[in-house]
């Protein structure tokens, strides 16, 4: 029990008096029987309201999105015959930021109400959400009633499968391009596969017109990329990969983006491998296609997170090449920032070729670039700083082209686009044939 802001006020009438009798002894009995009066009061409301009157349930999903918003509700039942105003709480876990907390709602007498809010996890990995806290004012409102409800629900906090979600949704309604440009075909088409209406993103040769002329609307020819193809997403979880850009470790924006493009490959018939590296091997998926692939990506990694330990490059190729047997595009999310992880990176990545097509993510660090681009003055206090940006953009540059010299594709990109433009360069490769 809490004392209520009423009975504080109550309770400040016997103070007063207590005061008085220093000057006027004969308001000592009053003050006794104000005082008897107040406790009474208080202890016959404490008894009214000792009884627990509100009873709740969570709802919450089992698999939480790193990174997004995630609805919680919350149910309360009322077993009282008087209507209550209950402030709630809730005990989540660490790593996470709450919308919506503490709520208020109204239950009518007998009644039930819910309330919502929003869940953002910071970190993945599996938590419990503990007990359910509730107030609310006894009878006579003298006091705050605080119950602690044993309700607890474990989930488990995955990448943006959200992403996943919405990509499928706009796949079944095929809007696909929605979220990813079409990829305009330079050349030889593939196996027809069906056809379907027109959207401003087709190139006007696919149009078919005797189609177009049955259904008196722009009709397209859509064409099956090859299947049954072979990506192996590589994910440094290296010390430099443990960075916070946009609210989120450059590794969570890595797997997010990866996940994204194991879906979009499985769904097009591909297979889909996985590793992920820090100092040592974190998990190895070998690659499989079908409706389970991206499943099997978020269980192997969901509790995998970056490291403050250097990344061990020769490791993690040498399991490459005893992994693949057969031509793959290699994805290799990473981040370097000096000469030794450089060269060890480009000699590594020259040694899938030929028999592999490698492509290397790298993540743009926008704080940086946004820093080396202002001009500076004389009597700028960040000039060094500048200067040292400027300087490292310039060696980020040169990576870039020996990557590519080296026969790689390179992905150069910030972190809240890798995973539109990493998808457009996968269906770019498949498009050109290249893999």
């Amino acid at each position: 029990m809490i004392p209520s802001r009423l009975l504080v006020l109550l309770m400040l009438g016997p103070v007063g008096l207590a005061a008085l009798t220093l000057v006027d002894e004969s308001l000592l009995w009053p003050m006794l029987m104000v005082d008897a009066a107040v406790i009474v009061l208080a202890l016959v409301d404490a008894a009214l309201g000792a009884k627990g009157l509100v009873t709740g349930t969570r709802k919450v999903r089992s698999v939480l999105s790193v990174g997004r918003n995630n609805a919680v509700t919350v149910q309360l039942r009322s077993s009282a015959r008087r209507s209550l105003v209950v402030d709630v709480t809730d005990e989540t876990f660490a790593h996470a930021e709450v919308d919506g907390l503490p709520g208020r709602v109204v239950l009518a007498p007998r009644g039930t109400a819910s309330m919502r809010y929003q869940l953002r996890p910071r970190r993945r990995g599996a938590y419990r959400l503990g007990g359910l806290t509730v107030r609310h004012a006894t009878p006579l409102r003298l006091w705050i009633r605080q119950r602690r409800l044993p309700v607890y629900d474990q989930v488990h906090v995955y990448p943006d499968v959200q992403a996943v979600r919405a990509y499928e949704l706009l796949a079944r309604q095929d809007r696909t391009h929605a979220m990813v440009r079409a990829t305009r075909r330079p050349g030889g088409e593939n196996e027809f596969e069906r056809l379907r209406e027109y959207s401003r993103d087709d190139e006007y040769r696919a149009i078919d017109w005797k189609a177009t002329a049955r259904r008196q609307k722009l009709i397209a020819r859509q064409y099956q990329l090859e299947r049954n193809q072979t990506i192996t997403l590589a994910l440094d979880a290296g010390r430099l990969m443990t960075v916070q850009t946009q609210g989120l470790p450059l590794f969570d924006h890595a797997l997010n983006a990866a996940l994204m493009l194991g879906h979009v490959a499985s769904r097009g018939g591909d297979r889909v491998g996985m590793l992920t590296f820090a100092d040592d091997i974190k998990a190895a998926l070998a690659p499989t296609g079908g409706r389970s692939a991206t499943a099997r990506l978020v269980r192997a990694t969901y509790d995998i997170h970056a490291e403050l330990v250097e990344s061990d490059f020769g490791q993690a190729f040498t399991r490459l090449g005893h992994q693949l047997r057969q031509r793959s595009l290699v994805v290799v999310f990473t981040q370097v920032h000096d000469d030794a992880s450089a060269d060890e990176l480009v000699r590594y990545t020259r040694g899938l070729l030929p028999k592999h097509l490698p492509l290397v993510i790298l993540l743009r660090d926008t704080e940086l670039e946004s820093m080396a681009l202002v001009r500076p003055s004389d009597d700028d206090p960040r000039l060094f700083e500048r200067a040292a940006a400027a300087e490292l953009l310039g060696w980020r540059d040169r990576l870039v082209r020996r990557l590519r010299q080296a026969g790689a594709n390179v992905l150069d990109v910030e972190p809240r686009q890798l995973t539109v433009q990493l998808v457009n360069r996968y269906l770019e490769i498949k498009v050109r044939h290249l893999l």
